[in-house]
């Protein structure tokens, strides 16, 4: 059937209608495109489509960067531009927050960088010989010698992994590296049996020769890990030095944390702070208050945080948000906030309405979840003064925000 693509929608396909007013979602294509395309997928209120070819392309629409598109499932933007991209995400955050009835403020900010080569941080999946991202749409693999989004470090170390009997060590292996792209980890993640010591060793010292910015490989099994050389490596972001660790979290674009870091920080000075989810405390060390409670549950960021704070007045909590909000009855000044993809929910916006703080930053990753958040957080008395838009993933559907809200 021939379609009119209307308008992208969050998860990376492009929305059309049949004549019978059915909702059909189109991959691969841009608003204004007109498609051939076939149901692939009947659901009961929409169905999903299967490009077959291009009649009108858009102007927007460029050849895609990396020849694993559209087979792989990690990028479902490679077909636009990036400044196009951009304002996809844009329109999409946008429609997010007035169907949820938010009022936006003027006009939402946004931040950009380069395209290419930005993530510090990939995981793959490991085959007999060779690693593999999964197909999109699918649990089958995808075998692949490199991926354009990576740092040059990265796709150095997926080249030398490729040579190396890595099955008989893991399932799954991802690879981080620091912004100077001079110190790299590596985590393993093995299947039901785990490979002995020795085994571990043999592959740090080949991968070492192959990629001598190699300084540490960890293997995982539950909550425990071995390692091989250093456990962490060190982070540079705006003349700021932080410990990161394997099994730590940071953020992935290494262009944007440079930017990122003041965007979040803005205007923003006091005496008490508290930085909810923290990790590895990019944000928390950087806070310009006389007081920081930053506040971490998972082992490994809460270790780094502890040695990223150490030195200062600054507290770290060991638990979780909600556990933590539910013991407090003091009023920070700002709480700043950067939730995982579920976002804060109903409990936590319920106890941020309690403690009342004078000014929320909510750092979020899912736009869904945020307009959740918002509409409880300004029903319970706040009001958004400001969004941004930072595209810290360039090629995929995936958006990072930063929200103001005051106490009104």
């Amino acid at each position: 059937m021939k379609l009119r693509i209307e308008k992208a929608i969050y998860g990376g396909d492009g929305l059309a209608r049949i004549p019978q007013g059915k909702t059909v979602f189109v991959p691969a294509t841009l608003p204004g495109e007109l498609v051939e395309a076939h149901i692939a997928e009947e659901r009961r209120g929409f169905a999903n489509g299967q490009l077959d070819a291009i009649l009108e392309p858009s102007p927007e629409r460029v050849v895609p960067g990396c020849e694993y598109v559209p087979g792989c499932g990690g990028c479902q933007y490679q077909h636009a531009n990036a400044a196009f991209q951009l304002q996809m995400k844009l329109d999409i955050l946008k429609e997010t927050l007035v169907r949820a009835h938010l009022p936006l403020p003027g006009e939402i900010g946004s931040l950009a960088g380069p395209p290419w080569g930005y993530r510090n941080r990939i995981r793959l999946h490991v085959m007999k010989r060779g690693l593999a991202y999964r197909q999109r749409g699918s649990h089958n693999l995808l075998p692949v010698t490199h991926c354009p989004i990576a740092a040059p470090l990265l796709e150095q170390a997926i080249a030398a992994v490729t040579h190396l009997d890595l099955g008989s060590l893991c399932d799954e292996v991802e690879f981080f590296t620091n912004a100077d792209q001079d110190q790299l980890l590596v985590s393993l993640w093995p299947g039901r049996q785990g490979p002995s010591d020795r085994a571990l060793e043999d592959f740090a010292e080949r991968l070492k020769g192959d990629v001598p910015a190699l300084i540490g490989v960890g293997l995982f099994s539950g909550q425990s890990m071995k390692h091989w050389g250093l456990r962490s490596l060190t982070y540079s972001v705006s003349g700021r030095s932080y410990r990161v660790s394997l099994g730590s979290f940071f953020q992935v674009n290494r262009f944007l944390l440079p930017e990122l870091l003041p965007l979040v920080l803005q205007n923003s000075s006091g005496r008490l702070a508290w930085d909810l989810y923290s990790g590895a405390g990019l944000f928390a060390r950087a806070l310009d208050f006389e007081n920081v409670t930053a506040v971490e549950s998972a082992g490994f960021s809460a270790d780094d945080l502890k040695h990223n704070l150490a030195g200062t007045q600054h507290r770290v909590v060991r638990s979780s948000t909600l556990d933590f909000l539910r013991s407090q009855t003091a009023k920070p000044e700002l709480i700043l906030v950067d939730p995982p993809r579920a976002g804060l929910g109903k409990e936590i916006c319920g106890h941020l309405a309690r403690i009342a703080a004078p000014a929320i930053t909510y750092v979020s990753c899912d736009p869904a979840t945020l307009a959740r958040d918002l509409q409880s957080l300004l029903q319970s008395g706040y009001s958004v003064q400001a969004i941004h838009l930072v595209d810290l993933f360039p090629q995929t559907f995936h958006m990072e925000t930063v929200t103001f809200l005051k106490r009104n």
